[in-house]
């Protein structure tokens, strides 16, 4: 690395050498840039310190400890890759601020709640159009299958099979691609959707599966937007931790009503939730772990089954 390399020439580096490993960093890097700009304004020939990393994290607009703890779990692995080049570097420590996650409570959306998404997604404008078709048939495969909004939105033509019941997912977290079976009820529901979008002429200039009525894809900004909106129709409160229920606590209620099914059926848990984590794309099962909420439903369910063997073992 050259000796005046500015700090946006090392970020970029640094950025480029991870996604050809296979990472996005599509946040990170954005946080990264923003690390540049302060460090090229007040240490602009100085090696990455504590002390820098420590008032860069400290420096967002609201100043509280769980973002400067996420600036420094990120600012950590660039560090690690500085450090290559200049020996100077100081690593900062993980937790300087505490931890850089916790989880919040997510919105476990009951039946009726998912059904009265999927009514006001098909009452939206255009009336009649493709648009709230795609936006209902999307949200559906999400609450449906446990998609993340990105997967869902990645898909093309090609990916979905409604003759073997699969889907491919090209566009997983950290490149990973999986097949993800569809239950009978949601593969009528893809193929309801499928005639509609290709009556539209639109539809043939474009290859993505999720399109609106000019032909473009679906994208996550647009349907966050739409999201926020439908909430507000349907007067949500949220049952969590979050301000408002989100698309990607569908997510959530997925894992959690697979838990809640296979308890109520006597299943045996510990193996199952391996085909769960990979189902729904997870590097590691404890990722899983992390979406399970003890809701009243998956509770009772999990008592059940403990009395159950509990009174068979008193025998």
């Amino acid at each position: 690395m050259k000796t005046r390399t500015t700090w946006q020439e090392k970020v970029d580096a640094y950025v480029a050498e991870r996604r050809r490993a296979g990472f996005k960093l599509s946040i990170a890097a954005t946080q990264l840039a923003s690390f540049a700009r302060f460090a090229q304004l007040n240490a602009p020939r100085s090696s990455l310190t504590v002390e820098l990393a420590s008032r860069w994290a400290l420096a967002s607009r609201h100043g509280a400890r769980l973002t400067a703890a996420r600036r420094i779990e990120v600012l950590r692995g660039f560090a690690q890759y500085c450090q290559q080049f200049d020996p100077a570097t100081q690593i900062p420590p993980r937790q300087l601020f505490g931890p850089a996650h916790r989880r919040l409570t997510p919105h476990i959306y009951t039946d009726a709640e998912i059904r009265a998404l999927l009514d006001a997604a098909a009452q939206l404008s255009p009336r009649g159009g493709l648009r709230p078709a795609s936006c209902a048939t999307l949200f559906g495969l999400i609450a449906a299958t446990g998609l993340r909004l990105s997967e869902a939105t990645g898909l093309v033509r090609a990916d979905v099979d409604l003759k073997q019941g699969v889907l491919l997912v090209r566009h997983a977290k950290f490149g990973r691609a999986r097949f993800v079976p569809l239950h009978p009820s949601t593969m009528r529901a893809l193929r309801k959707y499928v005639k509609r979008r290709d009556r539209e002429p639109c539809s043939r200039a474009s290859d993505a599966f999720f399109i609106d009525d000019r032909g473009r894809a679906l994208v996550a900004d647009n349907l966050d937007y739409t999201f926020g909106r439908l909430r507000q129709e349907l007067r949500w409160r949220a049952r969590g931790g979050h301000p408002a229920p989100r698309i990607h606590d569908l997510r959530h209620r997925f894992i959690c009503r697979r838990l809640q099914r296979w308890y109520s059926e006597g299943k045996d848990i510990n193996q199952l939730i391996l085909s769960l984590s990979t189902y729904v794309g997870h590097v590691k099962v404890t990722n899983t772990y992390w979406y399970v909420t003890a809701t009243p439903e998956l509770m009772a369910a999990a008592v059940r089954r403990f009395q159950r063997r509990a009174a068979g073992s008193a025998r």
